[in-house]
């Protein structure tokens, strides 16, 4: 089905004939159309107009209204102030509207076939290392912007560029091939858990850290032993990999309480491009972007000094011939645009890491790997604060374990949903469910509504109130509305334009006619917690509306019709937005 018109993108077009008929000479000017408290929309694009055309601007403002002729969607247009317009749109138009919108599957909201390939890297866990609360932003953050840009239809590829590479594993390998048993499982052939798996490789981390700190001779053979790795001989590989697989055993443990989808194949850590380094380095040097500094290759620029004055390079292979993150970082690069064919690179990493990737962008871009038309952006994010507004802590000052959180969240939630199992009719078993779906979904939205650059409080108790911009006031509003479609059964969902329109009601579907405009604004601008706003604001007009307009009681069958249409459209589009963070929306609440 074609996109739909919203009704903003239809007075904008009647608006622009106007200005044409009224103004030929104005070309294709811009209405500046936005909506208003004053009236349903504003335009004041015509105070600009009047000063190029060096004419007045009220008197070329009730032109326009004049030269605009009778039509069923502009009510009224009023001028006001200096030249302002203020247009308030026909009660039919906006029904007629919301029922195109409600007759598409995608909501109205187009899908651009001629998009490009996104390459998102975010969820970079490191292997042997357990998952902290720092993981959850990049997390949580690129999953929704993975369903948000495959939703307006850009190709999407995800990468979990995992810290599976270094001098750790010569320590860690080495102290296995001396204990051999360290990575057994109490149950072999049984499942194994991720916590059972997280146990293994935090004991043997500790006990192999603890050795290569007190003894020297195993110090010089876990040295020793990095060498065999990077070098690829086979019995060290194959002990790496065990590594690898036992850490993803708990990695996914703990995306798939997040409720994420994490694929094999999408985990592409720092060692899958260890063959490439070399011939990055060669690229860069040749081209003359690297040079030799003290034995080091680096990348300089004028605009990046330390405290001294002095010029901060980029080092993309060190003076003894290893190799640091740049050069990895680099090769992802070149990677992801020559063989998976990308126009944009997406970064979900902490803001502490930005001039990191300014410069390793910008090294990308003088090699010729980045230009006009293939994007590498940053998308930034804060640090998650305790409520006293300081990082994240234990009160043993330890950070805090990401398992260990989530699990929190869902037995807060369990607590919230448990009180209102009666009333709701709820089983044991969706007690347990909608605890799990309520306590992520909080957690998952408390980090999604703040602009992802800013720092913000983790407080599970506000999280999960049924009041106040939370994940479980919006879930509530979506099983309000299933409630009452369950309980009406002398009507269908139905729109009827002809019917004079409450102001809760025009309030609610001029907020639903918004959102496909929502969408395409938050994936322009990697800003998931607009998503999350226009999601709260539309529960809020839900909830004026459900006090203000009645359902059940309404005083004929095609009003109680037309509720009940925007009651579904309200749900449908509650229950798509929040998929689109990640958040499900369970039934009965």
């Amino acid at each position: 089905m074609a996109s739909v018109p919203s009704l903003a993108s239809t007075v904008q077009q009647r608006l622009a004939e106007g200005l044409s008929a009224a103004l030929p000479e104005a070309g294709s000017a811009d209405p500046l159309l936005r909506r208003s408290d004053r009236a349903d929309f504003q335009a004041n694009g015509i105070l600009a107009l009047a000063k190029r055309l060096k004419g007045n601007p009220r008197e070329l403002a009730t032109k326009v209204v004049e030269s605009i002729p009778a039509n069923d969607v502009l009510k009224e247009i009023e001028v006001s102030g200096p030249g302002f317009l203020n247009i308030t749109v026909s009660d039919a138009a906006i029904v007629e509207t919301l029922a195109a919108r409600a007759a598409d599957a995608r909501l109205g909201v187009p899908l651009n076939e001629a998009a490009g390939t996104t390459v998102i890297d975010y969820a970079q866990p490191n292997v042997a290392k357990e998952m902290h609360v720092g993981h959850l932003r990049s997390a949580v953050i690129g999953a929704a912007m993975v369903e948000i840009l495959e939703f307006t239809g850009e190709t999407v590829v995800r990468r979990h560029h995992i810290g599976d590479w270094g001098t750790q594993f010569g320590m860690l390998i080495q102290y296995l091939i001396e204990h051999p048993h360290e990575l057994d499982h109490k149950d072999e052939g049984a499942e194994v858990s991720g916590e059972e798996a997280m146990s293994n490789l935090n004991r043997l981390y500790k006990a192999s850290r603890a050795l290569f700190d007190a003894d020297e001779e195993f110090k010089t053979r876990a040295r020793a032993r990095v060498v065999d790795l990077q070098a690829g001989d086979e019995e060290t590989l194959a002990l790496w990999q065990r590594f690898v697989d036992e850490s993803k055993i708990y990695f996914y443990s703990v995306f798939d309480k997040l409720d994420m989808d994490i694929r094999d194949p999408d985990v592409v850590g720092e060692s899958g491009y260890n063959d490439m380094l070399q011939e990055t380095c060669r690229l860069l040097e040749e081209s003359g972007v690297a040079v030799r500094s003290e034995g080091a290759l680096c990348v300089f620029f004028d605009d990046i000094k330390g405290p001294d004055g002095n010029p901060v390079p980029l080092i993309v292979q060190k003076s003894d011939g290893g190799f640091g993150y740049a050069a990895t970082d680099l090769s992802a690069i070149r990677d992801r645009v020559q063989n998976l064919k990308a126009t944009s690179l997406l970064y979900v990493v902490d803001a502490r890491q930005s001039l990191h990737f300014k410069m390793v962008f910008e090294t990308a871009r003088r090699a010729g790997w980045l230009n006009d038309e293939v994007k590498a952006v940053q998308l930034a994010f804060g640090t998650v604060l305790g409520k006293d507004g300081k990082p994240f802590k234990t009160r043993e000052g330890e950070t805090v374990r990401l398992v260990d959180l989530l699990d929190e969240a869902i037995d807060r939630a369990t607590s919230v949903v448990a009180e209102k199992k009666e009333k709701a009719g709820l089983t044991d078993e969706e007690v347990a469910e909608n605890g799990r779906f309520v306590g992520i979904g909080a957690v998952k939205y408390a980090d999604l509504s703040t602009s992802a650059v800013r720092d913000y409080k983790f407080d599970l108790d506000q999280m999960v109130s049924l009041n106040g911009d939370t994940s479980v006031y919006l879930q509530y509003a979506y099983a309000r509305i299933q409630s009452i479609k369950r309980n009406v059964t002398d009507a269908e969902p139905t729109a009827h334009p002809e019917l004079e329109l409450a102001p809760a009601e025009r309030a609610l579907g001029l907020h639903l006619d918004q959102f496909g405009a929502t969408i395409a604004e938050v994936a322009e601008e990697y800003a998931p917690h607009k998503l999350a706003a226009y999601l709260y604001q539309l529960a809020s007009h839900l909830t004026t509306f459900y006090d203000q307009c009645p359902v059940m009681k309404a005083e004929t069958k095609e009003l109680k019709e037309n509720r009940l249409f925007l009651c579904d459209l309200t749900a449908r589009t509650l229950h798509q937005g929040m998929a689109l963070l990640g958040i499900r929306t369970p039934e009965r609440l």
